[in-house]
């Protein structure tokens, strides 16, 4: 599997008795595709997994896996602080149709540099998909150097990309140094994709694309092609409703857009909280700022 251009973090909708709303997940899924999304990345960081049963993430995995009709590959989120629970979620995962596993590093343990090492070792020895690896220390309390990254990259040979969301580009540029050089970086954080890309990276893993799907992908197709003029452009155009999306805790602003353009409901699942009025107006003015609207 090639990764590049725009994936989507996709979030998951609940109805108004806080299951899985089946009808608007689809429905978001459809507009993904539509709108010209690379790829579909269910149960992650903006898809609450750490609150979704069991049962939940299953069949989020499997709607992903079956709406997307085979035209874009689904990298399904994997996160545990457990190795032995991470590997069950993986191979759960592929069962239930995904083509690529996304991988976060365990949190809250805050293991050592080998800790990290052994533990996405032992999952992407676990199964048969590509992996991608997810460093993003603000959410899991440690770092995946570049080191490391490169060490799992030489070692396992389905460990073939990474979202890096430490906010550093110079951890960009050492990681694209250090791994082989089929490796794909991609940005995992939306107001770093267009400076990423700059230096190499392949595209993003995106909040901003469930709100503005072909923005984020004509965004990134520009950087791809090397016109990096036009891919600026379609940054600062969309950086302030990206700046928006991250007013509060992700996914509480997005769903709230999600929300005001009528998609699906905006409730998050505690311990998230609905969104604060405040955000809530900033987001109606960003949207449309952005040409955004009910049912759009």
């Amino acid at each position: 599997m090639k990764f590049e251009g725009s994936y989507c973090a996709l979030v998951t909708p609940f109805d108004a008795k806080g299951r899985l709303d089946e009808d608007a997940y689809r429905a978001l899924i459809r507009r993904q595709i539509a709108g010209g999304t690379s790829g579909l990345v269910p149960c992650g960081s903006t898809g609450e997994a750490a609150t979704l049963t069991g049962a939940e993430y299953r069949r989020a995995v499997e709607l992903a896996c079956a709406q997307s009709h085979g035209e874009v590959p689904v990298l399904a989120g994997v996160a545990s602080n457990a190795t032995w629970r991470a590997i069950e979620i993986a191979r759960e995962a592929e069962a239930a149709g995904a083509d690529a596993l996304l991988v976060l590093a365990p949190y809250y343990n805050k293991p050592t540099q080998e800790g990290l090492y052994l533990h996405f070792r032992a999952v992407a020895r676990s199964t048969r998909l590509p992996v991608m690896l997810y460093n993003v220390p603000g959410r899991t309390a440690v770092n995946v150097a570049p080191t490391t990254v490169a060490r799992l990259a030489r070692d396992c040979a389905n460990v073939v990309a990474i979202k890096e969301a430490s906010g550093s580009l110079d951890q960009v540029g050492e990681i694209l140094n250090a791994a082989p050089r089929n490796f794909a970086v991609m940005s995992g954080d939306d107001a770093l994709t267009v400076p990423m890309m700059s230096v190499g990276a392949r595209g993003v893993v995106s909040v901003t694309a469930n709100v503005a799907p072909r923005a984020v992908a004509d965004m990134v197709s520009a950087a791809l092609r090397g016109d990096f003029r036009a891919a600026a452009r379609e940054h600062l155009r969309q950086l302030p409703l990206t700046k928006a999306l991250f007013l509060e805790t992700n996914p509480i602003p997005v769903k709230a857009a999600l929300g005001l353009l009528g998609l699906c409901r905006p409730n998050a699942r505690a311990p998230l909280t609905p969104c604060s009025r405040p955000t809530r107006e900033a987001l109606k003015k960003a949207l449309a700022e952005a040409g955004l609207k009910g049912g759009s």
